[in-house]
């Protein structure tokens, strides 16, 4: 059976990509394209099932607070979602059991598996930190596949019976460590050219081991994004990480 689906955020990079992979699929019919000057009831008017949400940090939690009013699943590219809006959203579902609603950090596959790897070596390595280098149109940093992997990277550590990693500066220029996110470091770039890359980077005697994803081109989210939209109603309530839709 088709999905009926709406794009938020259509005008955008990210939301011109999405349409255009959507319209491509049989399974999928795209019947909203909502910019920043729709309104939101043109969604809900147009009978979407599940609504796409490319759109930007101070809008996003607003949006998905719509879309599960309205019965409708959600799919989110966004970032910005931090641990209160994520409650938040698990607030709003308690109301509407049958609504999905999936957060995801990063749709590329090759970047769910690099976090799923990292995850994986944390353990091993007494030193851990993470860089990320996007375009410099992004709002929001880190990104929310680095702190997605800080996250990820800490409560394996934690599991491991692992500390913090050592550091012994003394002293720094502001930012010069960049931010610990639950005690991982992290590093932003914004560099003309880029898309989206990370490193996990990490460190133990006489070894280090880099882990790099790149995304050099917006469709590599595309399976990603077609996979959320999929399977999103499948999944009632908040599912954060699209690798819970794979069998890794």
């Amino acid at each position: 059976m088709t999905i009926r689906v709406g794009v938020l955020g259509a005008g955008g990079r990210m939301g011109t990509e999405a349409c255009r992979a959507i319209e491509a699929a049989d399974d999928l019919e795209l019947i909203a394209r909502i910019g920043s000057t729709d309104p939101l009831s043109a969604l809900a008017d147009s009978r979407a099932q599940v609504a796409v949400d490319l759109t930007r940090p101070d809008t996003v939690l607003d949006n998905v607070r719509f879309c599960v009013e309205h019965d409708i699943s959600v799919v989110v590219g966004t970032s910005g979602l931090d641990a209160s809006a994520l409650d938040t959203i698990g607030g709003l579902l308690t109301e509407r059991p049958a609504v999905g609603v999936l957060v995801a950090p990063n749709f590329a596959i090759g970047a769910v598996l690099m976090m799923r790897f990292a995850t994986q070596a944390a353990r091993f390595f007494e030193s851990v930190e993470i860089v990320e280098l996007h375009h410099p149109d992004k709002v929001d940093a880190p990104s929310g596949t680095a702190r997605r992997t800080a996250q990820l990277v800490a409560a394996a550590r934690r599991e491991a019976g692992l500390g913090d990693p050592p550091d012994a500066t003394a002293e720094a220029v502001a930012g010069a460590r960049g931010v610990r996110v639950d005690g991982i470091p992290v590093h932003s770039v914004r560099l003309r050219g880029r898309v989206a890359s990370q490193e996990v980077l990490l460190g133990g005697a006489g070894e280090t081991l880099t882990i790099r994803h790149d995304s050099i081109d917006r469709a590599s989210f595309m399976p990603g994004v077609l996979l959320g939209i999929r399977e999103v109603r499948n999944h009632p309530g908040l599912t954060v990480g699209l690798e819970h839709l794979l069998d890794v």
